[in-house]
């Protein structure tokens, strides 16, 4: 008790107690979460196959076997044991590598439908492989989605040949494949494909007009590699599939020019956390008098309205290199939780359209989506899934409200010797910057390689600049140049390499001591490893716990440290100082805050951010679970008369005399094919415009908030009573189009005349945090803005 209170004077001594308690409570967290002594009595199981002897006659024999139970109904729970021995031996025999027992626990945990996690480089593409064997005995199929196409492809390549020497076949799905490729690769027993694509898929599906066209069979088990990236950061994220319509985009160029005129705080103000922008009275005047209008807040101008408060968002919130960047003539978002490019993502439409028009470009697309879907509901379709990552304890209350998924946290082979500092908190950026180049500079002087860990494409090339200006070599490596990304992380390793990135280095790549070459390992082994140093934190523990982990792989040395300022981007538009006590409030100094209670209270706002992106996330999952609802069941139908498992009769019924007289002459087989033809026509051109319909009354459903009505409420019922209405217009379409048709007896004649199609599709995601400026509606009509000043 007298040496705790002699450490609390003594800042050095309190620092290391704090570190002391952390790790505790870290490892107590950890020992709480699962028991895994209850994987004892399988492990036992397992190990008590002895195969080493067997030879390779005998392994397939083995295999038959296990299929032939498995396809005879079998359960996978008692194979289990005899089946993950066999894996586990196969991958001996063909890879060289043996699993270890942590990462049999991994596969058991996998094949039980949970999250496993398991810190990086401890090998969870291996640990897949065995409830991936085990569960694909069935001969439904299985899916290992991954993050990206690379990883997709990189994993199948790695690890196909040990489902090939078990008697499975391997597929591997990519962007750009052919369908007759594709359909191949999903016709296997096993099929690796990053989480987009194969959604992209589903949606293509949902589309088709031949049975034969389709590529997916029906979904039984996908294992999700980088679960919390893809059912966390990326799950509200809708997969969109899109047609070209007929018309242009309207020109929002001078909307873009008139919001360049606006004056903050006079004109426009930003909420208490800087991400959403509205226009003040005195802004709503003076736009209303630019474009002539006497109220923008009438029915016939407030989608003029949207616009420009779409105009406003762009201007203010989304920043060049930061938020997205410019290449060849075209707007490339930067996902923010991985720093690279977010490949084929847009915002909605009119976002979008304001920001191509800030930079001055004019894409003239305007197109309709045809269907879309969140990777949430999209995963959701699988009767079983499971996960694995490097950082999902933080997140295992979410994983279990939204997937009802339990997490288990994996220890690692050999114990973690990384060393995760405290953060060093600056009251400036400039002293933070300075004390930065500093440590950099001294470490690399030392022969260590470091990696630095920016928040934004513009930081990364703004620090790197400095360092080259000190003298100090470094490779960059961000959005604009990700093709480059396993190469410079290759190198990442290397003695006294620098290598300053945005937040994607690594993810999924391996950053080996030494680099390339062997021969140089023991000596960075020397130097203590890699060093990891954060220039910013970010918005989830998770996403800095994934900067961390780069360092003290496989129970490597290595070290990490955050360099934080008060001034930073993120503790100002969220507010943090004003959670430090006045007492504790610092003074402004070069040197870092020795404080424990500042680092404490910046703690504690982290974790707060993280509550008000979960509440996000969980408004979202309120206004699409309706959608999803109603979208499941216009699918199902479809598949249904896609597969003709449903009798069509209401052009029967509904056209009676043309459709009597035209079986009479054709016969009534090529008639129910026309009604097909027509049903799936209008079913899906009925479903695209109630998209649209839908998406309209959700961009300004927050007005009816000022009639005092709670707007998820009114949503749902806007909704409902869309959707029964889609019932009867589809019919009323089908009716109509029936008669103005020319029939003959191969079909429909001159069927564009009134089957018009897109002329060009494409797949995008829509980025849901473009929505939030959806807010903006109730800042509008909000007459007093509270102050949330910095209490220091």
């Amino acid at each position: 008790m007298f040496k705790f209170l002699t450490d609390r004077l003594n800042p050095a001594g309190f620092k290391a107690k704090l570190e002391q308690i952390s790790w505790f409570m870290r490892q107590r967290e950890y020992a709480l979460t699962y028991n895994l002594k209850a994987y004892d009595a399988i492990l036992k199981q397992i190990e008590q196959y002895r195969l080493a002897q067997a030879d390779e006659k005998q392994i397939k024999e083995i295999g038959k076997r296990l299929r032939l139970l498995a396809t005879s109904g079998s359960s996978l729970d008692l194979l289990m044991p005899e089946a993950f021995a066999l894996a586990r031996e196969a991958s001996r025999r063909v890879l060289g590598l043996f699993p270890f027992a942590e990462q049999l626990i991994a596969g058991i945990v996998l094949h039980e439908g949970k999250i496993a996690e398991m810190q990086t480089g401890e090998g969870k593409t291996l640990s897949a492989v065995m409830p991936a064997y085990l569960n694909a005995l069935a001969g439904k199929g299985v899916h290992i989605l991954t993050f990206s196409d690379y990883l997709a492809a990189r994993d199948a390549s790695w690890m196909g040949p040990v489902y090939e020497f078990l008697g499975l076949s391997v597929g591997c799905v990519s962007e750009g494949m052919a369908l007759t490729e594709r359909q191949k690769a999903y016709s296997a027993d096993i099929t690796y494909a990053s989480a987009k694509e194969a959604g992209f898929d589903y949606l293509r599906d949902c589309l088709c007009l031949e049975q034969q066209e389709l590529v997916q069979r029906p979904f039984h088990y996908a294992i999700i590699d980088e679960a919390d990236s893809i059912l966390i950061d990326e799950a509200r994220i809708p997969l969109v599939i899109a047609g070209e319509m007929s018309g242009g985009r309207e020109d929002l160029s001078h909307l873009a020019g008139l919001v360049k005129e606006l004056r903050p705080l006079l004109d426009f103000e930003l909420n208490q956390n800087g991400n959403h922008v509205f226009l003040t009275d005195s802004g709503l005047q003076h736009i209303e008098k630019m474009l002539n209008k006497s109220n923008l807040y009438q029915a016939q101008d407030l989608q003029l309205l949207a616009r420009v408060n779409c105009a406003l968002h762009a201007e203010v919130l989304l920043k060049r290199d930061k938020d997205y960047i410019l290449r060849n003539d075209r707007i490339e978002l930067i996902d923010p939780y991985t720093g690279r490019i977010a490949d084929k993502r847009h915002w909605p439409e009119d976002i979008q359209a304001a920001v191509e028009a800030k930079e001055g470009i004019n894409s003239g697309k305007n197109g309709m989506i045809l269907g879309s879907v969140t990777l949430q509901h999209f995963l959701s379709l699988y009767p079983k899934i499971s996960g694995m990552t490097g950082t999902a304890v933080t997140s295992a209350g979410e994983f279990n409200e939204f997937y009802g998924m339990e997490v288990v946290v994996i220890p690692t082979h050999r114990p973690c010797i990384r060393a995760d500092h405290p953060d060093w908190i600056f009251t400036s950026r400039e002293a933070k910057q300075k004390a930065l180049l500093e440590e950099i500079n001294r470490v690399h002087l030392r022969g260590r390689p470091i990696l630095v860990g920016t928040g934004s494409v513009a930081e990364s090339e703004s620090l790197a600049a400095d360092l080259r200006q000190a003298g100090i070599a470094c490779r960059v490596l961000n959005a604009k140049n990700d093709e480059m990304e396993a190469g410079v992380i290759a190198q990442a390793g290397e003695p006294g390499a620098v290598t300053v990135s945005t937040n994607m280095a690594g993810r999924g790549i391996d950053i080996k001591l030494g680099g390339a070459r062997e021969e140089q390992k023991e000596k960075v082994m020397t130097a203590e490893g890699l060093y990891v140093i954060g220039t910013s934190l970010f918005e989830s523990r998770r996403v800095n716990n994934q900067l961390r982990g780069r360092a003290g792989r496989h129970g490597e040395p290595g070290e990490s440290r955050f360099f934080i300022s008060l001034e930073d981007e993120l503790i100002k538009n969220y507010q943090l100082a004003r959670f430090i006590p006045k007492d504790h409030c610092p003074q402004d100094q070069e040197g870092p805050v020795s404080d424990p209670v500042v680092r404490l209270e910046i703690t504690r706002g982290i974790k707060m951010i993280e509550g008000y992106h979960e509440d996000i996330r969980r408004q979202l999952w309120e206004y699409s679970s309706m959608i999803e609802h109603q979208r499941r069941i216009v699918v199902e139908k479809r598949f249904r008369i896609l597969r003709d498992e449903t009798v069509l009769h209401h052009l029967q019924l509904q056209a009676t005399e043309r459709y009597l007289s035209l079986s009479e002459k054709y016969g009534t087989k090529l008639m129910q094919k026309i009604e097909k033809q027509l049903t799936l026509h209008y079913l899906d051109k009925c479903w695209a415009e109630y998209l649209a319909y839908i998406s309209d009354v959700r961009e300004s459903i927050y007005l009816v908030a000022l009639g005092k009505k709670n707007p998820l409420t009114e949503f749902n019922r806007i909704a409902m009573e869309g959707f029964r209405e889609l019932s009867d217009r589809i019919e009323t379409e089908i009716v109509s189009a029936f008669h103005t048709v020319q029939i003959d007896q191969n079909g429909i004649v001159h069927k564009k005349e009134v089957l018009q199609t897109p002329s060009v599709t494409w797949t995008y995601l829509l980025n849901e945090n473009g929505n939030n400026f959806l807010w903006l509606w109730r800042h509008n009509s909000a007459k007093n803005h509270k102050d949330y000043s910095n209490e220091c």
